[in-house]
């Protein structure tokens, strides 16, 4: 049995699964889906074109959908599509995919807290945090179990790699190697994320694995071809070969350690205009 306060005003095509709960002064526009078990507390938004999965919880003042903040945005729209079982608290703004036909996709599990902003065309995986005021640009990668501190903000077409934790009020720029641990006062590479991956059952070996994986990349000074055929030929199995995979198909480069190696050779890929929100397409510069 669905509850649905006499104050929210909800379109007649909207599509409810059962016992959805919505709360007084709510706005449901029309294409829209809930899911079952769904939440939506006092004050809350969801615009057109806005589809949830099951047992979402989306606290007072958020707004789902929303046009996207973009010069180049026309009348017609993409999509926002949430999972199930996301926490998504007060005042959060996720904007809709600026194309039709795309969506901003968040996956199931997250937590995204209050006064967070994710752009249009963002894809945020599983089982992530959001910290309060974390602000993520337009076509920013979160994979599965990152966790973005407190007002840390990412520029557009960035990746956030699995397992790695980026510390509050941290500006990035480039890619976030998965498993890694961003200084919020730097915003450099400052170690492994070992409490995290520790926290999520990896094995000691693994760990172990990993940190023989992080020298070569952040110590090691080799030049970019020579450290990517050095992580292929020392390492042949999860979780290291991640990261490998990672480096592969970076288009932004990725945040260095705060303390470079001496004499590093390891060629940085050109990053974009920070102004620009084309994706980079340029090649890697060469060390040397």
């Amino acid at each position: 049995m669905n509850q649905i306060h006499p104050t929210a005003v909800v379109a007649s095509d909207v599509q409810l699964g059962g016992e959805v709960t919505i709360g007084p002064y709510a706005v449901i526009e029309s294409d829209v889906v809930i899911g079952p078990r769904c939440h939506i507390a006092a004050h809350a938004v969801l615009k057109q074109g806005t589809v949830l999965g099951a047992d979402n919880c989306v606290s007072e003042g958020a707004v789902l959908g929303g046009r996207p903040q973009h010069l180049h945005a026309h009348d017609e729209i993409g999509a926002l599509h949430v999972g199930n079982g996301n926490t998504i608290r007060e005042n959060v703004t996720i904007h809709a995919a600026l194309e039709p036909g795309n969506a901003t996709r968040i996956g199931d599990c997250n937590m995204i807290m209050a006064n967070a902003h994710v752009a249009h065309d963002c894809r945020v995986g599983h089982h992530t945090i959001l910290a309060n005021n974390v602000l993520l640009a337009g076509h920013v990668v979160v994979d599965d179990f990152a966790y973005l501190s407190g007002a840390a903000a990412a520029h557009q077409f960035c990746r956030i790699g699995r397992h790695s934790m980026v510390g509050g009020q941290s500006h990035i720029k480039a890619d976030v190697l998965p498993f890694v641990t961003v200084d919020g006062f730097t915003s450099k590479v400052v170690g492994l994320n070992v409490i995290g991956l520790r926290r999520r059952g990896f094995s000691a070996a693994q760990i172990d694995q990993l940190k023989q994986a992080y020298r070569l990349i952040f110590q090691s000074g080799l030049a970019w071809e020579a450290l990517l055929a050095e992580l292929e030929r020392s390492f042949t199995s999860a979780p290291a070969t991640q990261m490998l995979e990672f480096l592969r198909t970076t288009q932004r480069g990725y945040v260095r350690g705060r303390k470079p190696p001496s004499g590093e050779g390891v060629a940085l890929r050109v990053v974009a205009d920070e102004t620009d929100d084309t994706p980079p397409s340029v090649p890697i510069r060469r060390a040397g």
